[in-house]
């Protein structure tokens, strides 16, 4: 089976269902229906996974030309909204492509994204900006009334497909080369770091798996505060970067 989907080109996906049948077979073993795991016998049989890194602008001067475009950008009315919150959240392209408004408490400015929907499988908060706030009001109207923040222009039963999203940055002029909406998430973690924030606050933003549970509840609990200010002094930068014609310095992080 796993052989099968190597030969698809899915080497990332055969490992993953080889971790799975492990599980399934682990908890056999725990409950007296199997003796033994037979993919531990696997080991090094599969075609290693090359991680390939997503492009991403990181300086500051093409941020700010980035920035200027994607607000310059006319479009789908939705697509405009979803690529305005991209920079200001830099969540996983299929988190913002499929947000629900029953996910959203735009009042206390939270986005709680439901853990299925999470590639950690792990239930995720982003506190929302004053900025990011603003222009999910402006989508309210139009779509509030139905499950998707970002509904397809073909059916409201689901949401934005990718396409929709490259092709806006295509159309603004960036190749696949040069950005993709992942690359959104490196454009934030790497000018967050060189700022002086400290690197737990930013991985615990873009819901990168913590291995210590003990630690990862504590940071769950504890940091959410540091999260907030963060996340709105990181979009108030973004508002000067894309409206001065000099970049300045990010305030750094105490």
């Amino acid at each position: 089976m796993f052989r099968r989907l190597e030969r698809r080109g899915k080497h990332e996906t055969a490992h993953r269902a080889k971790q799975r049948v492990g599980q399934v077979i682990r908890y056999a073993i725990a409950t007296g229906r199997a003796t033994r795991d037979p993919t531990s016998d696997l080991r090094g049989a599969l075609t290693s996974v090359h991680v390939k890194n997503r492009p991403a602008i990181t300086e500051p001067r093409e941020v700010a030309q980035l920035l200027r475009a994607i607000h310059g950008y006319r479009g789908h009315p939705l697509v405009e909204a979803a690529f305005k919150l991209a920079p200001l959240l830099f969540v996983r392209p299929g988190e913002l492509r499929a947000a629900e408004w029953s996910e959203l408490d735009l009042d206390a400015a939270e986005w709680r994204i439901a853990a299925h929907r999470m590639k950690m499988r792990q239930a995720h908060l982003v506190p929302l900006s004053h900025q990011a706030v603003a222009i999910l009001r402006n989508v309210e109207p139009l779509t509030g009334r139905g499950r998707y923040v970002f509904p397809s222009p073909r059916t409201s039963e689901r949401p934005l497909c990718d396409n929709a999203l490259t092709a806006a940055l295509r159309r603004i002029g960036y190749t696949g080369d040069q950005m993709t909406w992942h690359g959104f998430r490196a454009m934030a973690s790497t000018l967050l770091n060189e700022q002086g924030y400290a690197p737990d606050i930013i991985e615990l933003q873009l819901a990168h798996q913590e291995r210590n549970e003990v630690r990862a509840a504590y940071n769950r609990a504890q940091r959410l505060e540091e999260r907030r200010k963060m996340m709105q002094s990181w979009a108030d930068y973004l508002d000067v970067l894309r409206t001065s014609s000099n970049v300045i310095p990010f305030r750094s992080a105490k």
